[in-house]
């Protein structure tokens, strides 16, 4: 049986960019400060709206809707602490 020829190799060939990959054990620089903010923000409209809630026209207005809006700051926080690496 006759043997095969190789094939010869091109020197013309150029290997494709790599391009940078993202190491997915850091976090973006965002996560850090928006996750304290929503934070502190809710924890202090709750706050406010306990301490001086009946002196402030917005929030008195509100009423008992005050706790959620506070509660739901609170819990983007945690949201966002979850992609925090």
């Amino acid at each position: 049986m006759p043997i095969s020829r190789r094939r010869r190799k091109d020197d013309d060939y150029t290997p494709p960019e790599r391009r940078e990959v993202k190491d997915p054990t850091v976090s973006g620089p965002w996560v850090v400060p928006t996750m304290v903010t929503l934070l502190v923000v809710g924890l202090v409209w709750i706050v406010v709206y306990y301490l001086v809630g009946d002196e402030i026209p917005v929030i008195q207005d509100l009423g008992g809707w005050n706790l959620l809006i506070g509660m739901g700051l609170i819990t983007g926080g945690f949201m966002t602490a979850t992609r925090w690496k």
